[in-house]
């Protein structure tokens, strides 16, 4: 498949410290741009986890923010945290804000029964904010797999996160219900020098918020066509990554997750009708139908499963190149030249995207990488298939379409992040989709 994209290239860098102090001075713009909060009733969530946080208290017999019977100082940032959930699109009133403030003020002064029961109002709305800071999905994303949908964290498993962290207040600032990618666009907010980049942050964050929590377990794949790249992530870390090709502008890759559960070794490469007629069909009407064993290529009837071959002598090639059989369907057989490669890998969807191999290796060294028709090229298939399948994915046969079923499925994503994290900045990047709505960086911010 080809692509249209530019290369991820960043146009503008900014740092991502930690953004507690800075908040409330960019407050203003930042109401402007957050979409509408949740009604100020209180959050349905809240009144939820309750009982989780009981649970989760009896079982484990343990507070998470008293220290030496104290009330730890970190409830202050959680407070902090709340206050600020219009970047969210959350209403801090919806989680009692002031209730809890009056909660914690009280425990300050030591009395154990308050003491108690702000550390249970804490945690009651920590677990709830978590889970309404993933409950809201961008409706760019298209899930073509229940499964891949990222599940909120449990109580159980965000309070252990909380009580085992080495500190506290550092894992509050990571936000780890939410991804990596998330916490730091969000912390990135209050510096953004415009309204403009506001948005396009604002816009990303919504992207990132479907994204698997850096709590998940497990692995899953991410593609990022906005910067042409893949990421391989165990458990919240990135294990590997490779650059790929993705979709040009006019038929740019999809937002889309499902699941990958099967490659696909010694693939047949289906060429689209149009590439059919502008690049194949021209050979054979100046070189004859040879070319097409030469260059080992097939006709079929149709595009089903059972189609059959076709004569290509039967075929009227002048007809094909000028465009008067739109639906020919020709496929290249599995060998070093074919454009699939060696492997591909699935993940059913009705858009008929997938990741594959290439023959051509030329394309991953340039910085633009949008060269194919919709699918992703990997500059690396036999990395991934390595750590899909814990093996190198090798075959002796030369036996066609192949299938290799993954034992455990792997999520798969594929993003387009125009503004993202990257070595401990915000890399603004080309908007190669026009998906933005904000048209291109002017030139004085594109070169700062």
């Amino acid at each position: 498949m080809t692509s249209m994209h530019l290369s991820g290239c960043p146009r503008a860098l900014r740092s991502t410290r930690p953004f507690a102090k800075a908040l409330f001075a960019a407050a203003g713009m930042l109401l402007v741009i957050s979409p509408a909060p949740v009604s100020a009733r209180t959050a349905p969530s809240y009144r939820f986890a309750q009982g989780e946080v009981a649970a989760w208290q009896s079982s484990y017999n343990r507070s998470l923010w008293v220290q030496g019977g104290q009330l730890r100082p970190e409830a202050s940032q959680l407070i902090e945290l709340v206050r600020s959930l219009r970047l969210d699109g959350l209403d801090p009133d919806a989680y009692r804000v002031r209730n809890l403030e009056g909660a914690v003020h009280a425990a300050f002064g030591g009395n154990p029964r308050d003491v108690q029961r702000a550390d249970f109002m804490l945690s009651q709305t920590l677990v709830a904010l978590a889970r309404d800071m993933r409950a809201t999905r961008s409706n760019e994303m298209k899930f073509a797999d229940p499964a891949a949908i990222p599940p909120a964290p449990s109580a159980q498993l965000l309070l252990n996160s909380a009580a085992t962290s080495s500190s506290l207040g550092e894992w509050l600032d990571r936000m780890p219900w939410m991804n990596p990618a998330y916490s730091a666009l969000r912390d990135a907010m209050p510096r953004a020098m415009d309204g403009r980049e506001a948005q396009l942050i604002r816009l990303n964050m919504e992207r990132t918020r479907v994204l698997p929590s850096a709590l998940q377990p497990g692995r899953y794949v991410m593609v990022d066509a906005a910067a042409a790249r893949l990421y391989m992530i165990e458990n919240g870390v990135v294990r590997d990554s490779m650059r790929v090709v993705v979709g040009r502008a006019d038929n740019p890759t999809p937002m889309l997750a499902g699941m990958l559960r099967f490659a696909v070794l010694n693939p047949y490469w289906n060429a689209p009708p149009d590439l059919a007629a502008t690049r194949l069909a021209p050979h054979v009407v100046s070189e004859g139908v040879g070319y097409l064993t030469r260059a080992r290529y097939e006709v079929l009837s149709d595009w089903g499963d059972h189609a059959k071959r076709v004569d290509p002598r039967s075929i009227d090639w002048q007809a094909v190149v000028d465009g008067k059989m739109p639906d020919i369907r020709m496929r290249q057989l599995p060998g070093p030249d074919n454009s699939m490669g060696r492997m591909k890998f699935m993940f059913p969807n009705d858009m008929g995207i997938y990741l594959h191999d290439t023959d051509d290796k030329s394309l991953f060294a340039a910085p633009a990488r949008q060269k194919s028709g919709g699918c992703i090229r990997l500059q690396s298939a036999a990395r991934l298939g390595k750590w899909l399948y814990g093996k190198p994915l090798t075959t002796t046969s030369k036996v066609p379409e192949q299938k290799v079923a993954l034992p455990n499925p792997v999520p798969v994503y594929v993003t387009y992040l125009t503004a993202a994290p990257e070595n401990g900045q915000i890399a603004f990047r080309d908007d190669f989709y026009n998906r933005d709505g904000l048209g291109q960086r002017p030139p004085e911010t594109a070169a700062r």
